[in-house]
């Protein structure tokens, strides 16, 4: 997939490709490979049946428990967020040449994506399909489309692979993902790949964030690279990023009348990068687990050991994902904010009123927006199906290794943000709202 080329999205016999979802820095051409290595046995991710948001909705849908309505404006997206509960509020729009969609999008029409804890949708003004990815607590993540056109029968389609070329990479953590890229756009909407690009988290500076994207919202003397379009001719030195700054109206950018919301709002933007690389993560660590079983199995069997005999490879293997897991959990290494955010939606306020909640009213959900992201920096993605269902060893090796970082005396590195007071608080929150955790300490 070459994001230079300007076609209408590829078509593979009927099936649409799935549009890449998230914002991501096509490679300039992502080649054929073959077989993944979660495509085999024992994950077989392509042969294993899904369950997740969009399987259970489409069997709501051929047992006629519920519809999906169509618009003429916006086909069947205003009632499929209904459906999966996605507030418009997370609407981000994205002007980057960067997806299959490439043709469609440009800084004139960009491309709208939403998401919840489980679902990401992406929308493009006259596109053939919405694009999901939803999140499976067995694989993963896992693509779909939706057709864009009137029929009694929707139906969600689910990708073959072709998707996993550009979102199986490094930076998923090598397993099917999404994931937030940052790249220097030009005035037709191509990216400039010799300006450099960024994957986006929350360990990301300021500076190398959103490129490629619309944002609203202020955040005092700190400048990121969305809102703007570059020159390539002139050079990055020339990049003025004070034109993209504290936008809190698009009007003067881009006609917004076509969308769902007149914004893109940045605190969800910064939840958005968060959440991406955190369920990365954990299906990662699910993987791990899994791969670390058949080894084990394999080798026990022709080597006539005890059958659950754990071998140190794969007790260093799981060890590592897991520690990864943790700390991204725990907001190692998050920038620090040197100004505050303010967003231009609803999001900041209905995403912080998010349970569950302690005796105290505390949440994990609780936004902070001042010097970090949350006001209790432990992510609330640990009270996702695809984390509550990790495999059972996994899931406590988790717990005890985040009671072990919450009880030290002396933080590790990169955890230096976690005072003695917000370790209490973390623990305590904990205590009173996920047992399946607080089992294993």
């Amino acid at each position: 997939m070459d994001s230079s080329l300007n076609h209408r999205p590829a078509v593979f016999g009927r099936t649409p490709v799935l549009l890449c979802m998230v914002l991501f820095s096509l490679p300039q051409i992502c080649s054929a490979q073959g077989l993944f290595d979660f495509e085999r046995p024992p994950i077989d991710y392509h042969q294993t049946i899904a369950n997740n948001p969009i399987t259970q909705l489409q069997a709501k849908l051929d047992q006629g428990k519920t519809t999906l309505k169509y618009s003429d404006k916006h086909g069947y997206l205003p009632s499929l967020m209904k459906l999966l509960e996605v507030s418009p509020a997370t609407q981000a729009l994205v002007y980057s040449k960067s997806s299959l969609q490439l043709r469609l999008i440009n800084p004139a029409t960009p491309r709208a994506l939403y998401f919840n804890d489980q679902i990401y949708l992406g929308w493009a003004a006259g596109g053939d399909v919405v694009e999901i990815i939803a999140t499976d607590p067995q694989l993963g993540s896992v693509f779909y489309t939706l057709p864009q056109r009137l029929t009694d029968s929707p139906k969600f389609i689910r990708d073959k692979g072709q998707c996993l070329q550009c979102h199986a990479a490094r930076r998923t953590q090598n397993v099917p993902g999404p994931v937030v890229r940052s790249l220097f756009t030009s005035h037709n909407g191509q990216p400039v790949y010799n300006f450099g690009t960024y994957v986006s988290d929350h360990t990301s500076p300021f500076s190398q964030r959103w490129g490629g994207y619309y944002v609203t919202g202020t955040h005092g003397n700190m400048r990121h690279m969305g809102n703007i379009l570059v020159d390539a001719n002139q050079g990055r030195s020339a990049v003025d990023y004070d034109d993209g700054a504290n936008v809190t109206d698009l009007a003067k950018l881009v006609n917004t009348k076509p969308y769902l919301t007149n914004g893109s709002d940045l605190v969800a933007l910064m939840v958005l990068e968060h959440q991406t690389q955190m369920q990365n993560l954990i299906t990662f660590a699910r993987y791990e687990e899994i791969r670390g079983r058949q080894y084990d199995q394999s080798m026990n069997a022709a080597l006539d050991r005890d059958p659950k005999f754990e071998s140190e490879f794969t007790k260093r293997r799981t060890t590592r994902s897991i520690d990864n897991l943790v700390r991204y959990l725990l907001f190692a290494d998050e920038f620090q904010l040197t100004a505050n955010v303010k967003g231009t939606s609803s999001f900041t306020e209905t995403f912080s009123k998010r349970g569950p909640r302690d005796n105290q009213g505390r949440s994990l959900y609780q936004l902070d927006l001042q010097t970090r992201l949350f006001r209790y920096p432990l992510s609330y993605m640990i009270y996702s199906p695809s984390f509550t269902q990790l495999p059972r060893s996994t899931l406590q090796l988790v717990a005890q290794k985040l009671h072990q970082l919450l009880t030290a005396d002396v933080n590790a590195e990169g955890l230096e943000h976690l005072t003695p007071k917000l370790k209490l608080s973390l623990l305590d929150i904990l205590k009173q709202t996920h047992p399946q955790i607080v089992k294993y300490w």
